[in-house]
């Protein structure tokens, strides 16, 4: 190898470091975010409607007074189950497009963030 190594190695090296440095402040500043930015699913025809933040916590769930039968728990149960995991469905991909946004698409290798 020659003595000074590889030809513009040094500086393609910085410009690589400063844009993971700015990638990860854009990756805090979007988790940031992601707090208090939410998704909204429901099951039932909008008889059971929840609502879920970036960060998938379940901030609020509206449950429609008709659909609150004593002798039909289990439906209830079934809708709530439905609604909250088609909310987390849609966090994810409301994290997976704003990830995308900040990595350019790097984010879908495993391990990477």
């Amino acid at each position: 190898m020659a003595k000074g190594g590889f030809p513009g190695f040094g500086a393609n090296m910085s410009n690589l470091v400063k844009q993971a440095q700015k990638m990860q402040k854009d990756m805090e500043r979007l988790q940031e975010e992601l707090k208090d930015k939410t998704v909204e699913a429901s099951a039932g025809g909008g008889a059971v409607t929840v609502v879920i933040t970036g960060r998938k916590e379940l901030k609020e769930i509206i449950i429609k007074p008709e659909v609150v039968d004593p002798d039909d728990v289990e439906m209830l149960q079934d809708l709530i189950v439905a609604a909250v995991n088609e909310a987390m469905r849609k966090a994810d991909d409301m994290v997976n497009s704003e990830m995308n946004k900040i990595t350019g698409g790097l984010g879908g290798i495993p391990g990477l963030f």
